[in-house]
């Protein structure tokens, strides 16, 4: 390796090592450290280097002094520059005739001072408290929540307002309307409270902070009626979870009507008031219940049987593809695909009959 360090600086490090067939990789990994040398300090050293740690990588010579950082962070700092990146701030200070580094410099000098995240004005939520209500009896706590339900065309659907007690998991009033909005909640909310005679200063109203249930004809129809109302935590889905474990009931039983067939439930029952919308605020839970109010609505499926051969699966010769797929069937086609297929095949009979009588005729 001396050999190779002093013919180095002559021929240069590859033609050195290929002369005296030393591999550049191991001289490269045991030449000197380069740089000035480092004075012999007459305190121990605190722990015991390794041989394998890297030696500590020496200063370039056009690096910044102090004196250069700490003008470059007071640009950096001036108010102007405290929402913006460094790559804007470099050329913003071009634009201006003034160069100071590069953008990647004024990045290292940050993130030396633990200022190279976001420099932007960011939006900061602050902590909303989690809403925790308690319901030790029946008509103290309800919940209430608006879902769609698909109308009887396409785009179309119609609204569900369900009432739910908290406390008994009772449905203390729904209503089906062909529109969402805060007059409907209103009258809704309204009389489902008089309906079960709630007094003044006992009933808590929870919903999540949709347009209908934050709009101010129901707050000011709430302090009417000295009903406490509470919403959800902005940006939390889950805040008001009995109305949607309900709806999510519904929705998912056997039973829920398709899209004709809730149309057909809803329409006949519509009332003839102005609104045009269905409420009920009865008090057995048959009557008012959306899940019972939907049972045998839909008629039940009737599952395709699966397609059986009966001839022996060594009489299964012929073959033809249907949409892709083989089928080692002789049996009638039953299905869409095969009827293409026996068509062409149609055509492709004539056209040979065609071609035959061409030539005889010739």
């Amino acid at each position: 390796m001396d050999a190779v360090t002093e013919l180095s600086p002559t021929v240069g490090t590859r033609a050195a090592c290929d002369f005296l067939g030393v591999a550049r990789a191991s001289f490269y990994r045991q030449r000197p450290v380069l740089g000035p040398a480092v004075a012999p300090s007459s305190e121990p050293a605190a722990a015991p280097v390794s041989d394998s740690a890297p030696d500590c990588r020496p200063v370039p010579a056009r690096a910044l002094g102090p004196d250069e950082r700490a003008s470059v962070l007071a640009v950096l700092h001036e108010q102007r520059f405290q929402d913006r990146s460094p790559a804007a701030i470099q050329a913003t200070l071009l634009d201006e005739g003034q160069y100071l580094c590069s953008a990647r410099t004024m990045y290292r000098l940050l993130e030396q001072q633990g200022e190279s995240r976001e420099r932007r004005d960011q939006l900061v939520h602050p902590p909303y408290q989690q809403p925790e209500l308690l319901a030790t009896a029946p008509n103290q706590l309800w919940s209430w929540d608006i879902t769609k339900l698909l109308g009887p065309a396409k785009w179309t659907y119609f609204y569900l307002y369900v009432i739910l007690d908290v406390f008994s998991r009772y449905v203390t009033g729904w209503m089906v309307a062909h529109r969402e909005g805060a007059e409907l909640a209103k009258q809704f909310i309204e009389e489902t409270i008089r309906k079960h005679q709630v007094p003044a200063g006992q009933l808590n109203i929870h919903a999540d902070r949709g347009r209908v249930m934050t709009s101010k004809p129901l707050a000011f129809l709430m302090a009417d009626l000295g009903v406490t109302k509470t919403h959800s935590r902005p940006y939390v889905s889950d805040d008001n979870p009995y109305s949607e474990s309900q709806f999510r009931t519904m929705k998912y039983r056997p039973e829920f009507p398709i899209a004709s067939a809730a149309s057909k439930t809803a329409a006949p029952s519509v009332s003839s008031s102005s609104s045009g919308t269905t409420t009920s605020t009865a008090t057995p839970a048959s009557a008012c219940s959306p899940r019972r109010w939907f049972i045998s609505a839909r008629p039940k499926p009737s599952w395709p049987t699966a397609r059986r051969c009966s001839m022996p699966l060594t009489k299964r010769t012929r073959t033809a593809s249907f949409g892709g797929r083989q089928n080692h069937c002789p049996c009638p086609p039953r299905f869409g695909s095969t009827s293409r297929f026996h068509s062409a095949k149609r055509r492709r009979k004539k056209v040979s009959k065609l071609s035959c009588r061409v030539s005889q005729n010739a």
